[in-house]
């Protein structure tokens, strides 16, 4: 019988990539976490079979997926038929999470509602705009938007389901208007939403602890636990925190903030609690790049991608068998094809070699 870490790197399609597009990764998982582009590009890459950051990017260009802030206040991959009853559901919530910020800001409702008057304004049309030019636009209107406050006022736009992203225009991340972008859809009730949600991440994450369900979806535990109840799902929910747990020879280079780790409130069974805060080389971020070693976080790694190749630097803290070095070394492969370069450098012996 399969282990709890076998049969979550299953249902995510880690294991044995099934799925052909980015947007078929993006609709089973129900969501992916997307702050950090490339990396979110890669974690898509990981669980389709020959999907390339170029097919992302048109993924992305032809609006089949969207990259927008939905669940907890971060940005998302989400598939353009979930948007709009995603954001009926869990927006109010990140909005209400948002609010601790809105007096140091000086940001009010007449503000917010203004400013999206703006932004619909200068995307009408098909229009597509940089988060610059919508600053522009605000000024001329005579709304202070810089830093946080601009990023706030972008924030709730997309919460309020009027914009999301646009095409990237080189390196530049645009945005349209959700009614130009995104085909309507018959809305779900509160209920049904709810019941969609945990039946996606129970099917796609699971199994899993009604805390880890809650803190992925940003909703309260009492709804969560009634989406539980809704979609029926209880022979995935775990009724305590999970053992540390392994899968042999299941060795990955993850993005930071991959749902295999993100995704979960609790997360001794991948992730030893003594290395939780040092296992990031390269950053001090939170949740760097991580290498994967027999289903378990077993240290981090560096991406470089250049114009004629991309290096990944590994520091594992485990000792590493040779076998296990072959693997990875396959993995640094694997990510050469999807960046499309004609050469991966040689990843750095930064192993302890043991066997």
């Amino acid at each position: 019988m399969p282990g709890l870490i076998e049969t979550r790197l299953r249902r995510q399609g880690l294991t044995g990539p099934t799925r052909a597009s980015a947007h078929e990764v993006v609709a089973w998982l129900g969501a992916v976490q997307a702050q950090d582009y490339p990396g979110a590009a890669w974690a898509l890459g990981l669980r389709a079979r020959g999907l390339t950051m170029a097919a992302v990017d048109r993924a992305l260009a032809a609006g089949e997926i969207i990259r927008t802030h939905v669940l907890r206040p971060t940005w998302h991959f989400v598939s353009p038929a979930d948007l709009r009853w995603m954001l009926a559901l869990t927006g109010p919530r990140v909005k209400a999470l948002m609010k601790g910020s809105d007096a140091r800001l000086e940001l009010d409702a007449r503000t917010y509602t203004r400013a999206r008057k703006v932004f619909e304004r200068a995307l009408e049309g098909g229009q597509q705009l940089t988060r610059a030019e919508l600053s522009a636009a605000l000024a001329r209107a005579k709304i202070v938007a810089t830093g946080q406050r601009l990023a706030h006022l972008v924030m709730d736009a997309e919460l309020a389901a009027a914009i999301c992203s646009g095409p990237r225009r080189g390196t530049q991340f645009t945005y349209a208007l959700v009614d130009d972008h995104v085909p309507a859809v018959a809305p779900l009730t509160r209920e049904a939403a709810l019941a969609a949600l945990a039946t996606r991440y129970f099917g796609s994450h699971g199994p899993a602890t009604v805390h880890d369900f809650s803190w992925w979806s940003g909703l309260t535990i009492t709804d969560a636990r009634a989406a539980i109840v809704l979609a029926d799902v209880g022979a995935a929910v775990l009724p305590d925190p999970p053992a540390p747990d392994r899968a042999k020879g299941a060795h990955y280079l993850l993005p930071n903030y991959d749902e295999f780790l993100i995704a979960y409130r609790h997360r001794d069974a991948v992730l030893d609690p003594a290395r939780a805060r040092n296992f990031g080389v390269f950053t001090s971020a939170e949740y760097p790049h991580q290498i994967v070693l027999h289903g378990r976080i077993a240290g981090s790694w560096r991406r470089e991608v250049t114009s004629t190749q991309v290096r990944a630097t590994l520091r594992p803290y485990l000792a590493v068998s040779k076998s296990d070095t072959r693997a990875l070394t396959q993995q640094a492969a694997r990510l050469g094809r999807f960046f499309g370069r004609p050469s991966v450098a040689p990843v750095e012996r930064a192993f302890r070699i043991s066997g």
